[in-house]
């Protein structure tokens, strides 16, 4: 690391921040130079799977002589066009011809990256796994983001030749901070798109444009694509022509009609005819106005063939509510098993024909293994794909469309809250231990909502939407989850009105994101008008009046006015005793709160005397190894710790980590922050290098549990920096200091008041190591060895309603 300060450094500046190797804080500019892979590294370097090649691929000549007509330019090329034209084929076949050359000077790939880029996360993971397989030193293991700008930076300066696919791009602004840079000139960008506009034309990229196979490809295609399943009799050169035609040489739909032609043994002039009797059934599917891309209607007069076919020899009678079902989840994929759930299961049940019984209708029940000979029905056809036996499955776009198009439109609000069920029953219990599948997930649910909309608002608001918002909270993307809530507060107030309820619960999410993202302020402002609204609609005693009141004492307290969040949470510990009684789990919890007041007020004996209750109560109702019971005996160490009594306070929170290690596991989120408790304590009793162990294991365990940019991997990193500078270890503190400084300002803005206090840590450190200047306080807390009052929340947390 370098530091650059003044006026006459503007060329290295420059520099550095086009190799995106730069961290500006104040006037100073600290360089990191690019990242060199570990010489253990096993070349080739491949990451990602690349798409099978499809059955009979065409191999397109002419848009790959453009293709390297572009490359001679030096430039990122970009294929775009609409779907269903074979953009991604293309690409895969591109990347395999390079990628499977013989490595020499002069040819072949030293790494080769694909990537599905809908959305910026799933560039950071390839990325991130990338960096990972080259070794590059610093590359953080369970940090994604830092892993993955690490690769970034190693690409822009790599003497390996590369390739980096960024498949199926469909908003150029989500991923354009991930577009790596040519940088040395060794390596190139193939990227596939529906859009053409100037975002992926800019910036030296060459945008071929992929269009309909020509008639000879059209032909070429069914010729091979019959004569490989062994049924070259059924090709017809004289109607191969004709048929193309008809489906307007359109591959996804040409991919439709052979796999119809070599499971039902139908020739081209039958299959002809039948199509040709289709699009009488169109106008009621498909309307011109819905086909905006001209394709929708061949894709949809080979489907309903196909979906025809497939019903003949499905005795199950599911494939159509399946297929219905996958719908809803293009062009994402899912997971098979997401359709085996209890909810799906009995959907199913009701969604396909029923049986007579006795002249009754009969629903017979749904099992597993009817589910999965449906969807191999469905697979035979050629309407959904699936890379590998244990890859999610895939429905195009346009195929996707078309099955909507088939669904009546009063199943459509049943459809889509089915498939939102079967979303939730796949959410993991705890996001940090799979964070992958809850992105996933969450792109589902975002998905989901646009194509289906008002459906999972009506009635009322599908839990899956506020679901995402939670979700993106406990991945620390702050902006995503308040961008995310404030947008649902609209949309519920155009749906239901602003005094609804169901818009009242959008505006409680809401604050839950100001606040989690410390935008305390405008949390409180949300809360005092939650209360309000409550007061006055449910009494103030109500328990829902009563959850808010709690809410809003947290605000309170966040934003420093500790005397209103005293006197809010004694009127709330008031109302539980009165409504349910003082041993209430409820009234418990809110007696633990107010002595968090408390204690925050400076009233410690008082905060000792309720500690002390809270944990007779917890341990009388709930016994000895229950989680709250441990939660409350940590408190009670907070208690100890105020009062100086450091050996007490460790010998209790040296018992509440064994208790938690050995009832909830070493990696349970309880259990890391009786870790970082015990950090504290350990240092607050002197134990200094014991407690510097402790906290470097809670950073690494943050980071691999909860990711980089959640709040108590925030904290961990904080007291660690803070830890380091306070024994000495200036030059370590500092490198923390600069990554919190660059985090805060990426999550939260560079102005937040967070991202402020941020820099001038970083500064003050600096100063410190250098020994320029005078040390200045910051007014923060980061700048003092850790105390008490740095443990991350290891009170009982507020309640929020659900």
């Amino acid at each position: 690391m370098i530091g650059v300060g003044g006026s006459g450094h503007d060329r290295i500046r420059q520099e550095a921040h086009a190799q995106r190797d730069a961290l500006q804080a104040g006037r100073d500019l600290y360089v990191h130079l690019a990242p060199e892979p570990a010489p253990s590294v096993e070349w080739p370097v491949w990451v990602g799977d690349v798409p099978r090649t499809a059955t009979a691929f065409q191999p397109r000549t002419p848009l790959r002589e453009k293709v390297r007509a572009a490359r001679g330019g030096g430039g990122d090329v970009v294929l775009s066009g609409p779907g269903g034209v074979g953009k991604s084929q293309l690409a895969a076949s591109l990347a395999r011809e390079l990628r499977d050359q013989e490595r020499s000077d002069g040819t072949g790939l030293d790494v080769l990256v694909w990537a599905r880029a809908a959305d910026a996360d799933q560039l950071i993971r390839a990325y991130a796994e990338a960096a990972g397989r080259l070794r590059l030193p610093g590359a953080p293991s369970e940090d994604e983001e830092g892993a993955a700008r690490l690769f970034l930076r190693w690409l822009a300066a790599s003497e390996q030749r590369w390739l980096v696919v960024l498949d199926e791009v469909s908003e150029p602004a989500a991923v354009r901070e991930w577009w790596p840079d040519t940088g040395a000139g060794r390596g190139w960008v193939l990227a596939t798109s529906r859009r053409e506009d100037a975002q992926l034309s800019g910036e030296g990229r060459a945008l071929v444009r992929v269009g309909l196979y020509t008639d000879a490809e059209a032909r070429a295609y069914l010729r091979r694509r019959l004569t490989d399943a062994g049924h070259a009799r059924l090709h017809d050169p004289a109607q191969a022509g004709e048929l193309a035609a008809e489906l307007g040489h359109l591959p996804l739909a040409l991919g439709h009609a052979a796999a119809y032609l070599i499971n039902k043994r139908t020739t081209m002039a039958d299959y002809l005819a039948l199509l040709r009797d289709t699009p009488s059934r169109l106008g009621d599917l498909l309307p011109a106005s819905a086909d905006t891309e001209g394709y929708g209607q061949s894709v949809t007069a080979s489907l309903l063939l196909s979906l025809e076919a497939i019903e003949e020899a499905d005795t199950s009678r599911l494939a159509r509510p399946l297929l219905h079902l996958a719908s809803m989840m293009a062009p994402l994929g899912h997971p098979a098993n997401a359709w085996t759930t209890p909810e799906a299961l009995e959907y199913l049940r009701t969604a396909r024909p029923p049986q007579r019984r006795r002249l009754r209708k009969y629903h017979p029940p749904v099992t597993e293994e009817e589910v999965r000979t449906a969807l191999e029905q469905v697979r035979t056809y050629a309407l959904i794909t699936q890379d590998t036996d244990t890859a999610p499955l895939r429905m195009h776009a346009l195929t996707a469309r078309a099955v909507q198009e088939t669904i009546p439109s009063g199943s459509l609000p049943a459809t889509a809250r089915i498939a939102a069920d079967a979303i939730i029953g796949l959410w993991p219990r705890h996001e940090h231990s799979e964070r992958e599948l809850a992105a996933q997930l969450r792109a589902k649910v975002i998905r989901l909502e646009e194509l289906t909309r008002p459906a999972l608002w009506q009635p009322a608001i599908h839990p899956c939407v506020h679901k995402v918002s939670r979700s993106f909270t406990d991945a620390g993307r702050f902006l995503q989850a308040i961008e995310y809530g404030e947008e649902c507060v609209r949309r519920s107030e155009r749906i239901h009105g602003p005094d609804h309820f169901e818009t009242f619960n959008a505006r409680h999410h809401l604050a839950n994101s100001y606040s989690a993202a410390g935008r305390v302020q405008e949390a409180l402002e949300l809360r005092k008008w939650v209360l309000a609204v409550r007061e006055r609609s449910l009494g103030p005693d109500h328990p829902e009046t009563l959850k808010a009141r709690n809410n809003l004492a947290n605000s309170y307290s966040a934003v420093g006015r500790l005397s209103e969040a005293r006197m809010l949470r004694g009127r709330v510990l008031d109302g539980w005793e009165k409504v349910a009684g003082p041993k209430d789990a409820r009234a418990i919890g809110a007696r633990n709160n107010l002595a968090n007041s408390y204690s925050a007020a400076g009233m410690f004996a008082e905060a000792r005397t309720l500690r002390e209750k809270v944990l007779r109560d917890r341990k009388e109702e709930l016994g000895p190894d229950h989680p709250d019971t441990l939660r409350a005996l940590n408190n009670l160490a907070n208690s100890y710790s105020e009062a100086r009594q450091f050996r007490e306070a460790l010998d209790l929170s040296e018992r509440v980590l064994a208790d938690r290690e050995r009832i909830l596991g070493p990696d349970h989120p309880d259990t890391l922050d009786a870790r970082s408790n015990l950090a504290v304590s350990r240092w607050e009793a002197g134990q200094f290098q014991k407690a510097l162990e402790l906290f470097e294991r809670v950073l690494a365990d943050r980071e691999r549990l909860s990711g980089p940019d959640h709040a108590d991997t925030f904290s961990a990193r904080h007291n660690l920096a803070a830890s380091y500078r306070e024994v000495g270890r200036l030059q370590e503190s500092l490198a923390l200091r600069e990554r919190i400084y660059a985090d805060r300002k990426r999550v939260l803005g560079a102005n937040h008041p967070v991202t402020l206090v941020a820099s001038d840590q970083l500064m003050a450190t600096h100063r410190r190591l250098t020994g320029e200047g005078e040390e200045t306080d910051s007014g923060s807390d980061a700048e003092l060895p850790p105390t008490a009052s740095d443990r991350p929340p290891p009170l009982e947390p507020p309640e929020q309603e659900e």
